[in-house]
């Protein structure tokens, strides 16, 4: 996916006299300094998942629809001191998850009466490319609220409209985006190790005027939308990948919400 003129920052340390009047979410992203390409959302979504939880304290992880493709193996979950527990909706994919990984089968957007949830249970959530496919979102943050323990952090990282390429996708046909994402990706062909799954974009935005007031009423204060444009999709396409990277660097210059490719929402739990 990265660009060939990209320069990607670097991931920083996290200075906690860098902003010592505030304890937010706000403040450790200044301290992480993102830049504004979505690559950047790809290559350090796992460490910032584990410099969130060094942050804040942070042990039991729980990945929401981690299936098949979880975050973190047994050991790499224990040598950075996490007690992880891998999430989906469907019991066929969990069967797939790696072995010595807990699971927990249930519905995010449910009603969570399923056997495996633990309420309050969680210091921190985590999922990556699957709010996109939930129905209900605002209900799943509000089951993330009730999952969380006081103090917990949540991190959802997906697609945004209305980027062109993901606008597209959604007002097409089922059958056509998944011909097209298939070509581009043999990877995600059906039986693949990346399946295609019908994506809805629920909720699935950049502009935090708009998702605040919604996750303010899931029961969250302190709330992050890291905005990202940019993406990989035309990258085999010389032209229309140069127009694409200019249109979305012009974007990112001008803060332009409504056209973010990706985000990262991250939420904070009250401790009382």
């Amino acid at each position: 996916m990265s660009l060939a003129n990209l320069a990607v920052a670097p991931m920083q340390k996290l200075s906690p006299a860098a902003d010592p009047a505030t304890d937010t979410l706000a403040a450790f992203f200044r301290g992480l300094g993102p830049d504004w390409h979505s690559q950047w959302a790809w290559d350090h979504y796992e460490t910032t998942i584990l410099a969130l939880a060094r942050q804040f304290g942070l042990k039991r992880l729980c990945e929401i629809g981690g299936g098949r493709d979880p975050l973190f193996t047994a050991d790499e979950a224990a040598a950075n001191g996490l007690a992880f527990t891998v999430n989906d909706i469907d019991a066929g994919e969990l069967a797939l998850t790696p072995a010595g990984l807990k699971t927990a089968c249930f519905n995010i957007a449910g009603d969570l009466s399923e056997p495996d949830v633990a309420r309050g249970g969680y210091d921190m959530m985590v999922s990556r490319m699957v709010f996109e496919h939930i129905a209900g979102v605002e209900r799943a943050w509000h089951n993330i609220h009730a999952l969380l323990a006081p103090g917990g952090v949540a991190l959802a990282f997906f697609p945004t409209l209305w980027a062109p390429v993901f606008a597209l996708n959604h007002v097409l046909p089922d059958n056509v985006s998944r011909a097209i994402v298939h070509a581009l990706f043999p990877a995600r062909r059906d039986g693949g190790d990346d399946p295609v799954f019908p994506a809805l974009y629920e909720w699935c935005r950049g502009n935090p005027a708009l998702l605040t007031p919604m996750l303010n009423r899931a029961g969250f204060r302190d709330v992050h939308v890291q905005r990202f444009w940019g993406h990989g999709y035309f990258d085999r396409m010389p032209g229309l990948k140069q127009l694409d990277h200019g249109f979305n660097a012009l974007a990112a210059r001008i803060g332009w919400n409504l056209v973010t490719t990706y985000a990262y929402v991250v939420v904070r739990k009250d401790r009382n």
